[in-house]
């Protein structure tokens, strides 16, 4: 049995659709020119074949990922999938081990993905770093309990019209956030604005504030017959929302709210720090529930403190248990932190250790120092935690809403 770990060639990117249709129940299509296929370029793909058959596919697809106020690279992990007859055999291992390699002489100091099954991929250090938050709420129910319904106006246009200036505001709005990617034009496309045909056309309101400068917009769609209600059976499925105002937040629900027809507004990748469960009269009726959302690894520890902003100036020294996978990262760093970026030298005795899963979940602002520590995930004096925490902190939850 011969097998190779390589990327793809572009004759055998069909190879890369079937596969993917068969492993994903046809999720993204069935054929050899689905999705899977057509979304990928074969430089972004490292995959095991037998004897010239794929067996094992992976790729990794060039991201720019916003770190609390600067840029990092970012490694999209995508369309790993495996033939049956293959599995348990240690291929993604081997394709994984390579891959991290490759994303390290690339510049790519993290890798993330959306996981199919959790323990598959906290075997390989990546950590949840993110949360889907989700509402289910009649436009009725819709009101603010301050009774504040923003001062500006929405107005509804065509996502092609509006494009430009829902651009940038939305890069505004991720401007000093935290795991939000860079949005190219197919990127915008597959997400907030992939047309579906059972949710309907997908629409643009924009929040004009009294200067009549854009400040914020809701991406949408609106169908009728889909809630069982005798006078308001339409839905609206909000796919994206940005706001540089609680003005235009504000606003932008209110308008919503004047749907008169439609019985439910669905959200379903609102960030875990989204305002309204603080402002909405009524927050049980959002119906929020929770999801799993974007999974995160450190690859390059160096390049990835280096290259992300921190709120506070101060110096910090981390140890990483062996890493297996990418042993570059197995020393100690000494990290000094300012609102600009990092320092990052090699230093001889830690105050923290941890796991680069751990380090992943303190890096994104998911989790602090000081829960990872009570939870036995890292070992230091409480002096050290508490700058870590400082260090860390962001100013706004992480957060992804598109998938890849």
């Amino acid at each position: 049995m011969s097998v190779e770990i390589r990327p793809l060639t572009a004759g055998e990117m069909g190879q890369l659709g079937e596969l993917g249709g068969y492993v994903y129940g046809g999720s993204f299509g069935d054929g050899p020119d689905n999705v899977v296929a057509t979304a990928n370029l074969p430089d972004w793909t490292l995959c095991a074949l037998i004897n010239g058959k794929l067996a094992c596919s992976f790729t990794a697809i060039p991201f720019t990922m916003r770190a609390n106020g600067n840029a990092v690279a970012l490694a999209g992990v995508s369309t790993v999938g495996t033939q049956p007859e293959h599995r348990r055999q240690g291929l993604l291992r081997r394709i994984q081990t390579q891959a991290f390699s490759d994303m390290h002489d690339r510049g790519q100091s993290l890798a993330a993905l959306w996981a199919s099954q959790a323990a598959i991929y906290q075997r390989y250090g990546y950590a949840m770093t993110t949360v889907l938050r989700s509402y289910r709420v009649d436009t009725t129910d819709i009101g603010f309990h301050d009774g504040d319904w923003g001062s500006g106006h929405v107005e509804r246009l065509s996502v092609s019209d509006a494009f430009d200036v829902i651009k940038s505001t939305y890069i505004r709005f991720v401007e000093n956030r935290i795991c939000y990617l860079h949005r190219s034009k197919t990127l915008w496309l597959q997400n907030a604005m992939e047309e579906i045909e059972e949710e309907g056309p997908v629409h643009a309101g924009v929040h004009f504030d009294e200067e009549g400068d854009a400040d914020g917009y809701v991406i949408y769609t609106l169908r009728a017959n889909k809630v069982d209600h005798a006078t308001r059976g339409q839905e609206i499925i909000i796919r994206d929302m940005a706001w540089l105002s609680m003005d235009s937040y504000r606003s932008l629900w209110e308008w919503l709210k004047r749907h008169d027809l439609v019985g439910r507004v669905s959200y379903r990748t609102a960030a875990v720090d989204d305002p309204a469960v603080e402002l909405f009269a009524e927050p049980r009726l959002l119906h929020s529930v929770d999801h799993e959302g974007l999974w995160l690894r450190i690859v390059d520890v160096e390049g990835a403190l280096k290259d992300r902003a921190y709120s506070n100036d101060g110096e910090i020294t981390i140890g990483l248990t062996d890493d297996a996978l990418t042993p570059w990262n197995n020393r100690t760093i000494k990290l000094e932190a300012s609102t600009g970026g990092g320092h990052v030298s090699s230093s001889q005795s830690a105050e923290l250790n941890m796991s680069a899963k751990a380090l992943a979940s303190l890096y994104s602002g998911f989790r602090t120092a000081r829960q990872l520590q009570a939870w036995g995930l890292i070992e230091g004096e409480d002096r050290v935690i508490d700058t870590a925490d400082r260090l860390f902190a962001s100013s706004h939850a992480p957060h992804c809403p598109d998938h890849f």
